[in-house]
């Protein structure tokens, strides 16, 4: 079981055939992402190679709108690795195609522009966009719409939730020996299309999740919001961490949402808003992935 990504899922890739499109794809079909097709209307028709590592090369279909994709192969995820200014048409495209969930990889892009297709997403229905700005979704051993590592950690019964793409990978590496259900990045910009909340709800609902890692940073009020969602939905075990105990006031820390503005927004505040709903909060990640492995030893006792 796992939460948006599975073994069915049929991924096709907005920007397939640009250089960073082109480096993920390889990497997403050597950990066995089912890439149906690429879409770039300029080479709609073509087909492109790539080399796997076992020796093995794999043809992907070029197609030349999203909607195409689609009605051809049945796809139902697509991921989009397109610069930042060609990202809001990307995502409107599939989203007016009824793609049922749209990875946003590329950094950089204007808020207006989130908040345009964000708000296009949710009038459809039937589209959820995780990013933009992150590093996508995994659900170990089945299928990786993203630029995560597959190989640093194997199927299990955490599931995570993270801001930061870095601490995704850090987690999920600490705690490779026990495994994940779905790690999920979802980017740690002013807008995002999926929140921690949404996270901890589907994996909140998930059967095969047994305990959640939340991960959090500086700015905003949504781990604040995802405390009081824990406080009345959810009861499983969760653990936290907060990046940016020692970001100074008013700058912006690597994500363009981690910025804090008096004691709005810090670290402390957030670690205080989750401590008092009975979430554990580590002080480092380290520390955090101890605490997630005390709750695991004692699930299984």
């Amino acid at each position: 079981m796992s939460i948006f990504l599975t073994k069915d899922s049929k991924v096709v890739v907005q920007g397939m055939t640009g250089s960073e499109g082109t480096k993920h794809t390889t990497r997403m079909l050597a950990s066995g992402t089912n890439i149906v097709g690429g879409v770039n209307p300029r080479k709609a028709g073509q087909s492109v190679k790539f080399s796997a590592f076992d020796g093995q090369d794999t043809e992907v279909a070029v197609f030349g709108t999203v909607a195409d994709a689609i009605k051809e192969t049945g796809a139902d995820v697509s991921i989009i690795f397109v610069p930042p200014k060609f990202t809001k048409d990307a995502v409107l495209e599939a989203i007016e195609a009824g793609m049922p969930l749209v990875v946003v990889i590329t950094e950089g892009v204007p808020v207006h522009d989130t908040a345009a297709f964000h708000a296009a997403a949710q009038a459809s229905g039937t589209t959820r966009i995780i990013g933009p700005n992150c590093p996508g979704i995994i659900t170990p051993g089945e299928s990786n719409a993203g630029i995560i590592p597959a190989n640093i950690a194997g199927a299990g019964r955490i599931g995570l939730v993270s801001k930061s793409g870095t601490l995704t990978y850090q987690m999920m590496y600490e705690l490779s020996d026990i495994g994940f259900s779905t790690a999920i990045g979802i980017g740690g910009d002013p807008i995002v299309g999926t929140t921690h909340i949404d996270a901890l709800r589907a994996f909140q609902d998930d059967p095969d999740t047994d305990a959640i890692v939340m991960i959090g940073e500086i700015g905003g009020d949504a781990e604040e919001r995802a405390a009081a969602f824990i406080k009345e939905n959810v009861t499983k075990p969760v653990v936290g961490y907060v990046a940016g105990f020692t970001a100074p006031e008013g700058k912006t820390m690597g994500h363009a949402g981690a910025i804090v503005s008096g004691s709005s927004g810090t670290a402390a505040a957030k670690q205080e808003a989750l401590e008092a709903v009975g979430v554990k909060v580590g002080k480092t990640p380290t520390e955090t992935a101890n605490l997630m492995r005390e709750i695991m030893q004692n699930l299984t006792k």
